[in-house]
């Protein structure tokens, strides 16, 4: 369900300025042991307003294994689960590419897809493989990002997700981004994410949809909280 946001109401620009004239800080962990997507968080969230922790930078990070069947499992599952551990607030998600042709893989596999966690460029020497002879037409993708906030407790107060459409060419091009970006054209652009570069893709990317949905309701999260 792309777009959708639950538990929380809006709060007003008003309010989200005051904030920020003030300095205070909303402390949030990111849930991930991923470099790369930490870091496109980092550029995405107002640093004026979230205090941004990475599991990399915690002395006793849960290592959580993602067991869901679906990305929004996976999310839910990594928010609830670190939050309770460190009793802060957690904000994670899990993201992917699904492919048309092939009923929706690699999915929640994305990551593993080749066998093992992380390897890159395996994971696109066999997406590659899977598509040879599939025409232009037939190779429409989504990279799909599902986020979750959950508090302290372990209860989830934040869901959204969304997609970025796009399709998958016949070799990697660009040396930008991660993960299956070489691969994934923008037919607007001509190009792909791994040609475009951070500043394009931050703007067009499955994560950062997502995180302009959340963003109105992680605001109004943080002062009913009480930024700090």
């Amino acid at each position: 369900m792309v777009g959708k946001s639950v538990f929380v109401k809006l709060s007003s620009p008003r309010q989200y300025l005051s904030s920020l004239e003030t300095g205070r800080m909303f402390d949030l962990v990111v849930g991930s042991g991923n470099a790369h997507k930490v870091a496109e968080l980092r550029a995405l969230l107002p640093n004026q307003m979230f205090r941004l922790t990475s599991l990399a930078e915690l002395d006793a990070p849960l290592d959580v294994e993602e067991t869901g069947a679906t990305f929004a499992e996976n999310a839910r599952l990594k928010a609830t689960v670190q939050a309770r551990h460190l009793g802060r607030w957690v904000l994670a998600e899990d993201s992917g590419l699904e492919v048309d042709a092939l009923g929706g893989r690699p999915g929640v596999l994305s990551a593993r897809y080749a066998g093992r966690h992380g390897d890159d460029a395996a994971n696109n020497r066999k997406l590659i493989e899977e598509l040879v002879g599939v025409p232009v037409d037939r190779r429409a993708a989504s990279f799909r990002c599902f986020v979750c906030v959950a508090a302290p407790d372990g209860s989830p107060r934040l869901e959204v997700d969304d997609a970025c459409r796009g399709r998958i060419g016949d070799e990697p091009l660009g040396s930008g981004g991660f993960g299956y970006d070489p691969l994934f054209l923008i037919p607007e652009y001509h190009q792909t994410f791994g040609q475009l570069g951070a500043t394009i893709k931050n703007v067009l990317s499955h994560r950062s949809r997502a995180l302009r949905r959340l963003l109105p309701g992680l605001v109004a999260l943080a002062l009913s909280e009480g930024v700090r």
